[in-house]
């Protein structure tokens, strides 16, 4: 199959070019108007499909559920944001549903299952701070241990990828060291570390940081916090919640401004209330939540605010047009950014012959009208 467009992203840069899939595979790239096509999108944007580290779930289903249909079902829709490839990720919880959550991801894989590639599981919590725990339970945060971390990752057939901890009760970073030797990428999150706990934290092998500015030390000019480190290790990954609530349009400006092009990962950070209606009320690890008026999703005890529903698409946009972060900066947050994050980039995260075939088209007002996964276009037209 051949598309083309005379916006398509690669090299930095929109292109007059056609893509060629084959078997999944990008297997060409050409000039605009090299060879009979099977779809010509005019002047439409054709991205590398967009890849969501941190989300709990959409569609009233919850990672922690552990349901097959409601992941399998999350899978095939996910695709309507543009969305190729994600994490589900879970929340603080007891053993039992913890086990039970990465049972079901690796039984969902092993059998097979349709539209976004699930890439493995993002294991958020039990190892996190009781202050900066956010909306997730305290009552089953416990310290890291490489033993209990072994039981999980084997429930999961080995596919946890990647875990948010406070690396600072991780004693002699000895989890951290573990998942950093063991192919598990190391985030910082939901942490009290200082910003010279955050620095040996690296040293140990941490790699990224969770929703930056949300459960992290702040910035303070003399003591500089979670988010300086954020700031000054340009070198480090770090996600951020892209929907205008969790941070002020002017702290996302500041923050790619610090990352630079290639470390900003966007992330929805969604939960299952995505894609219901305004009102709806849910139980996010065992806390009831309600979504406001403007997507958010609040705890219902506190009013404090416990994740989004946000879709990557909109992200993108606000990004670009609201926060003024330069494009290429805000393309690569949600594609080649996260791939290199979790060390995929040699299949994922751009337009590039070899590489999978994953693509989103998207319209001027970033609208997808096209997903294609490995090839395979996922929506009607």
């Amino acid at each position: 199959m051949i598309i083309q467009s005379k916006k398509v992203w690669f090299a930095d840069q929109f292109v007059a070019a056609q893509v060629e899939m084959e078997d999944g595979k990008i297997v060409g790239v050409y000039p605009y108007g090299t060879k009979p096509v099977d779809k010509d999108c005019d002047s439409e944007r054709i991205l590398p499909g967009f890849i969501d580290v941190h989300c709990h779930g959409a569609y009233g289903f919850d990672t922690n559920d552990a349901e097959e249909e409601g992941l399998r079902y999350w899978t095939r829709n996910i695709v309507q944001e543009g969305v190729t490839a994600f994490l589900p990720t879970t929340i603080t919880q007891s053993e039992q549903v913890l086990t039970a959550a990465l049972k079901n991801v690796a039984k969902v894989v092993a059998d097979g299952y349709e539209g976004a590639e699930i890439l493995g599981a993002h294991f958020e919590g039990p190892y996190l701070d009781m202050v900066y725990k956010g909306a997730q339970p305290e009552q089953y945060i416990v310290k890291p241990t490489v033993e209990q971390f072994k039981k999980y990752q084997e429930a999961a057939n080995g596919l946890i990828k990647y875990i948010t901890m406070a690396t600072e009760t991780d004693e002699g970073f000895a989890l951290t060291r573990y998942c950093s030797e063991h192919g598990v990428v190391v985030s910082i999150g939901h942490s009290a570390a200082t910003y010279e706990q955050a620095v040996m934290a690296v040293a140990n092998g941490a790699r990224t940081m969770t929703h930056v500015y949300n459960g992290m030390t702040p910035f303070n000019h003399r003591a500089n916090g979670l988010v300086g480190a954020a700031y000054r290790i340009r070198s480090m990954y770090g996600e951020v919640i892209c929907d205008g609530n969790h941070s002020t349009l002017a702290a996302l400006n500041q923050f790619f401004h610090e990352k630079g092009a290639d470390h900003a990962v966007l992330v929805t950070d969604a939960l299952m209330a995505k894609g219901k209606p305004i009102g709806s009320k849910f139980l996010f690890g065992g806390n009831e939540i309600e979504i406001y008026p403007d997507g958010s999703a609040h705890l219902t005890s506190t009013g404090g605010l416990a994740g989004s529903t946000l879709c990557v698409n909109k992200g993108l946009r606000i990004l670009i047009e609201e926060a003024q972060v330069p494009v290429s900066a805000a393309i690569n947050a949600c594609t080649k950014n996260p791939a290199a994050c979790l060390g995929i980039e040699d299949r994922k995260g751009a337009i590039k012959v070899g590489l999978d075939a994953d693509l989103v088209v998207l319209d001027r007002d970033y609208n997808v009208l096209q997903t294609y996964c490995k090839g395979k276009g996922m929506l009607d037209e």
